[in-house]
This record gives C-alpha cells, structure tokens and sequence, in this order.
C-alpha cells in the first residue's frame, strides 16, 4: 500500500507560498532555528514577516537553498538584513558565482529576474549532514532541473526537502536540457535516488506536502518520458512557464510590454534560436499567449494580459 503520511513533527511548519515564489521550511530547534529556501524577491516582505511571527522573537540562525533559482532564494537577502547574524548555506556548484555574485551566470539576467545580492557564508556539500532542527538532515546530489542541485533527508522521520526535483504533480522545467546539456538522464537518476531513499512524506518545492511517493514518482516519469519522446514539447512548456512566472509578478501587462520584454530576455532569444528558429520571433510570441490562454493560466482582453 502506497505511505499517505503527511503529518510534520511540531519543530517544522511549511510555508505553502504557490510558485512565483518557492515553499520555505521553518525548523525551530531547541538550540537554533533554520529555514529552507526563501521565496522571491517580489514576495521577500511577506516572507520576513511570516517567519518573524513563527519565530517568536527567537533570531533566525540558518538559511539553506535547494538550489539557486529566483524563486527559491530571492528572499534571502531580506532575510539578511533583518537577522544580520544569519549563516546561509547554499550548495556548492556555484559558489563562486555568489561570491562574485554574476547575475549572467546565476542565470537571473538571462530570464529577466530579478534576485538582489546575498551573502553565502557555508556549503550544502552532498554526503555530508547538517542539524536541522533538533536532528542531522543527509544532503543528497540531486541534478536535473538545476544540476547544482541538492535534497534534504531525514531518515529517522523518512522526510524529504525535495526542492524542485520531485512534485506531487511532476517536477521543474530541465534547464541543462534547453542549454545543450544532456540532463534527461539526471532527472531519471535523481527520481531513481528518491525512490531509494523511501521518505513517507515529501515536502516539494511548490505544491502541498505529499505521501503518496509511488503515485507521484510514476507520473513524474510519465512525464519525463514524453519529454525524452518529444524535446521540442519540453523546450515550448519551458518558454511558457518563465513567461506565466513573470505574469505571476505582473499580474496584467498589455500585450506590447509582454513582447518587448520577451525581445529583451536573453533566454527567450537563446530558446527560440535553438527550438523555433523557423518561426518568426514575433508570431512564436503570439503564440506562447495563446497556448497560455488556452490553457487557462492567463487571460486575453484586447491587448490585455492578465494572469490566471
């Protein structure tokens, strides 16, 4: 019988946020409290003050990011500043780029997001563990949707911090793929790693905290397959969820701005030179808010965008 679990022991609350910005993790420890990843910058006051109110005039001590996407560590500069003596982890692959802090290589200029500098103090290295809470968290490798990538376990409560890498309902967009990387076979192993580790509840990046792991795993591979089928099909649902993302912070934009700004994002350019090449830039523009339309995640009124 598939695990339903999905109580949390008391020392953790999860901060369901939606997707523009990504699920944060609270632990309050006896010794010291940590969250894991925080949200975007859009977002970054609402997520000060949910964590201050959870605190209860505790300082924060911890700060931990899945992966370096926007979404899930926009926030800690705010974060930052509120608590200044805050240790933040983040893992390894591109740690020089933080210190250096390029916001080509982070890849925030190339999509058009925004991510103010924060600071890196420590690294999440895989193999190694980290106290969360009141108990040792293993970090785990988990390339695919961003090959710097890392999972948080526990073993003892079978609990997982899946980041991006697994849903409830999938898992996020292969990044590598779409930059000439072979990276297909990494979300295929990374999923393999999950099914090993067992958790009995998972908490993903966005969605609510699951239980069913086999449930979830298959459709994640169902899901995977028909984008090793199909490549283009990946690379078109790409384009469309980082233009749904910036409707998410727009919330309505006319249809002019939204194609200005898709001519000034380097990663549209770089997507539509290796995928679409034969149609023009501005009929695939078009055509990206009309499959967003259809799909009923934004909405048409004139020239008129809105998010829905």
């Amino acid at each position: 019988m598939p695990h339903t679990n999905t109580a949390l022991p008391p020392e953790i609350t999860v901060f369901e946020r939606g997707w523009l910005s990504a699920n944060n993790v609270l632990f309050l420890g006896r010794d010291a409290s940590a969250l894991v990843d925080s949200g975007y910058c859009a977002n970054a006051a609402q997520t000060v003050a949910l964590v201050e109110a959870s605190l209860g005039g505790r300082p924060l001590d911890l700060l931990l990011n899945t992966h370096l996407h926007s979404d899930h560590c926009g926030g800690n500069a705010a974060l930052q500043a509120r608590w200044p003596g805050l240790v933040t982890h983040i893992p390894p692959g591109q740690w020089q780029h933080v210190q250096a802090w390029d916001p080509v290589a982070l890849g925030y200029q190339p999509t058009g997001q925004d991510c103010p500098r924060f600071r890196a103090d420590a690294r999440l290295e895989p193999g190694d563990a980290v106290q969360l809470g009141d108990r040792p968290w293993q970090v785990h490798a988990a390339p695919g949707h961003d090959n710097h990538a890392v999972l948080l376990f526990q073993p003892q409560l079978r609990l997982l911090i899946a980041g991006d890498a697994l849903w409830e309902n999938g898992f996020g967009v292969v990044f590598p793929e779409l930059d000439g990387e072979q990276a297909f076979a990494e979300v295929d192993a990374t999923l393999d790693l999950i099914e090993r580790l067992d958790p009995l509840t998972v908490i993903p990046g966005h969605g609510s905290v699951f239980g069913d792991l086999p449930a979830a795993l298959t459709r994640a591979r169902r899901r995977l397959a028909g984008f090793v089928a199909d490549p283009i099909k990946h690379a078109r649902h790409a384009a469309k969820v980082l233009l749904k993302y910036k409707l998410l912070e727009w919330q309505q934009a006319p249809m002019a701005q939204v194609k200005a700004w898709l001519a000034a994002t380097p990663y549209y350019a770089s997507l539509h030179g290796r995928w679409f090449a034969d149609q023009p830039a501005g009929e695939w523009a078009d055509e990206l808010v009309r499959d967003l339309a259809a799909s009923g995640a934004a909405r048409l009124d004139g020239e008129m965008v809105y998010n829905a």
